[in-house]
């Protein structure tokens, strides 16, 4: 068993081979699975974190360590835990509540039908 890894905490995480417009090179990442997935099985879903965005409605402002940057929930992916290299930190809870809001109306049907 390696490191124990939370929802919503900050990994730094090495992200080759990318692909595209896929976002390369290590770089922090929010941990975005839940941790019952966490702890039981060798993936974890992240989104990338960037300094360089615009504002779109799938990415979040967030400050982190000082800097001012972006969780990129457009581009979310499933990575095996020895992709984390490690440990960076958590985000604030205010900014917890904005990245849930958007994963539901993105991956949940917020319309009724």
């Amino acid at each position: 068993m390696g490191m124990v890894i939370e929802q919503y905490d900050v990994y730094l995480v090495s992200l080759d081979p990318a692909l595209g417009h896929e976002i390369k090179k290590s770089r922090p990442c929010l941990v975005i699975s839940p941790n019952e997935m966490n702890y039981s099985i060798q993936t974890v879903l992240i989104a990338p974190m960037t300094t360089k965005s615009r504002n779109y409605p799938t990415r979040i402002g967030v400050k982190f360590r000082g800097k001012s940057g972006w969780v990129v929930l457009d581009q979310i992916r499933a990575v095996d835990q020895v992709r984390l290299v490690k440990r960076l930190g958590s985000i604030e809870n205010n900014t917890i509540r904005k990245v849930k809001s958007v994963l539901q109306e993105m991956l949940v049907d917020s319309a009724s039908n």
